[in-house]
């Protein structure tokens, strides 16, 4: 198991006995399960520990389903440990069972362990997250443009959310961004919260999406009566995020986030929006969290493949944001379906110094 492979290589590098893990999002990448009762905690309700064998720790009222229905990636006979709900809570409960040296990504009540930051552990993907991910982004995108096609001009910003969580909901999804922005808000705001505003002469649809762990991002614009400059402004953005796309392939294994954030500001600059990236983040990898990092000048973070990346630019009332898996070559993973326009369009050569061009969702016009 590759991700085993990984702890081990943490347990010898930093000479410990045992590392565990209660976020949802670490939880989920090595057990390819859920770990999550209430939404509003940091940990969920179980752990998961390797100290040269696994073993699932959690308490005496979810045990039996944990075990059921949540440790698909586990080995059958992988045990699961309980203690009693009333007696203490999940970390005191890990401390009680580490003997030496440890590490956990949530704080437990012991000087001998450590935080430990799993995002490294989760790049790049292996074939298992690949697959998954593949059938995330196709139902996250088919979900999307469904509530697209069925949107008026005067709806609501949050009706057209509500059904996009219902939409994804109902794929066995859920949507921890669901951003509805109409053509006044969407030209004001980047992050276009979802009002009682109606959408107007066109929209721009954002979503996160998490299922099994895995987290896709894109975004569809519906235009009824769009503005001359939509479509430019649109094809810009796309043309950036293909930019960033190429810098990704370009640099991975041997440069930095910082180094791609580079090629995204100087392909603003090329083509007449200089200093646009400053008013919205530009995104970055993704995975086991909605962005495991996201880009900034400088940013040190290693640039991994195969490893899925959602480069996300705008350009005023514009942006063009999709899932893609970066390896040899690209794929989308959250790619448009047949009934949604699509537009070839080109990297900016003179930042990336060679030609990529990829098909890219287009402007959906009803």
């Amino acid at each position: 198991m590759e991700k085993v492979d990984r702890l081990e290589a943490v347990l010898d590098g930093e000479d410990l006995s045992s590392i565990w893990f209660a976020r949802p999002n670490a939880f989920a990448w090595l057990t390819g399960g859920s770990n999550v009762v209430d939404r509003e905690t940091d940990a969920g309700v179980a752990a998961v520990g390797y100290d040269g064998d696994l073993r699932v720790l959690t308490d005496t009222i979810e045990a039996d389903r944990i075990a059921a229905e949540e440790l698909p990636d586990l080995p059958d006979d992988t045990p699961v440990e309980t203690f009693p709900w009333y007696a203490s809570s999940l970390p005191e409960a890990i401390a009680e069972r580490v003997e030496g040296p440890a590490a956990a990504d949530v704080a437990v009540p012991d000087a001998e362990v450590e935080h430990v930051d799993p995002v490294d552990l989760r790049q790049p993907l292996t074939e298992t997250d690949v697959e998954r991910y593949r059938a995330l982004g196709r139902d996250t995108a088919a979900a999307v443009e469904s509530v697209a096609h069925g949107l008026a001009p005067d709806d609501t910003e949050h009706e057209a959310a509500t059904s996009l969580r219902a939409a994804l909901g109902a794929r066995g999804i859920e949507s921890p961004v669901a951003l509805v922005g109409g053509a006044d808000r969407a030209t004001r705001y980047r992050h276009y919260t979802p009002t009682e505003s109606e959408l107007g002469d066109y929209a721009l649809l954002s979503v996160t999406a998490q299922r099994e762990g895995l987290h896709a991002s894109c975004t569809r614009t519906v235009a009824f009566d769009p503005p001359s400059w939509l479509d430019d402004r649109h094809t810009i953005a796309a043309r950036i995020e293909t930019t960033a796309l190429a810098a990704t392939r370009e640099i991975a294994g041997s440069g930095t986030a910082g180094d791609v954030f580079e090629a995204i500001q100087d392909a603003y600059a090329t083509l007449g929006y200089e200093g646009e990236w400053e008013l919205h983040h530009q995104g970055g990898a993704a995975g086991f969290a909605g962005r495991e990092w996201i880009a900034t000048p400088d940013h040190p973070a290693d640039v991994h493949a195969p490893m899925a990346y959602a480069w996300n630019p705008t350009v005023q009332g514009a942006k063009s944001e999709g899932t893609v898996l970066v390896g040899d070559g690209f794929e989308a993973l959250t790619p448009a379906g047949e009934e949604w326009p699509t537009k070839a369009v080109d990297a900016v050569g003179e930042v990336v110094g060679s030609e990529v061009e990829l098909e890219r969702p287009a402007i959906l016009e009803r």
